[in-house]
């Protein structure tokens, strides 16, 4: 099982709080199952706290209070379930086209007992119109001027993609100028989340409709 490092732990507590130990049980998960069922890999065991867990949650500082999120080709749950674990008050929808990732996402959720989530098996766009979205939340799914067909048609026109990206960033929203405009994009910035928390903070791409 990884353990958290001290910066880890601190970085953990400011963002989980009371539900850390939920989040400490969803890295046994993905540790063990995870990995047995192929959605993480092997080398991923040590950096699943700084990687992926708390690169994930950290996203929830731009999520208003109250909101309904879907995140798309939710895999091992990142970052839906590290916003579900982080964020109670969220209702979170994860879009999931994989029978197996289903399934496994399903158990998870049970053994949590997280009652703010609902996992939909679905390819994102035969989503749009059955999943009811402030946000749409996306990571490591595919380079942004793929990305916003399937995430933004589920706002129905108004709200926010946050789609967790890399250094190529700028380079992806250059690229993606065209369909943005196509879709009525007003807003599309470049942002960071976990500044004070994580030794490498997250780059998030918004866009708003």
């Amino acid at each position: 099982m990884p353990e958290l490092t001290g910066e880890e732990r601190k970085a953990a507590e400011a963002v989980f709080g009371a539900r850390l130990p939920l989040a400490q049980r969803y890295v046994e998960h993905l540790a063990t199952s995870g990995i047995e069922r192929g959605l993480i890999g092997p080398r991923e065991v040590p950096r699943l706290w700084a990687r992926h867990v708390l690169n994930c949650a950290v996203v929830q500082e731009y999520i208003a209070e109250g909101a309904s999120v879907a995140d798309v080709g939710s895999g091992a749950g990142l970052p839906g379930l590290c916003l579900a674990i982080a964020r109670p008050d969220l209702s979170l929808t994860l879009i999931e086209p994989l029978e197996r990732r289903v399934i496994w996402l399903n158990e998870v959720v049970d053994d949590l007992g997280l009652e703010n989530v609902t996992v939909l098996r679905s390819r994102a766009e035969q989503a749009v119109g059955e999943v009811d979205a402030d946000y749409v939340t996306a990571r490591a799914v595919s380079a942004l001027v793929g990305l916003l067909d399937i995430t933004l048609p589920i706002l129905r026109g108004r709200g926010e993609l946050l789609a967790i990206k890399g250094r190529s960033a700028a380079e992806e929203i250059t690229k993606a100028r065209k369909k943005l405009n196509k879709y009525g994009a007003r807003e599309v910035d470049i942002l960071t989340a976990g500044e004070s928390l994580l030794a490498e903070p997250t780059t998030v791409v918004q866009v708003r409709l």
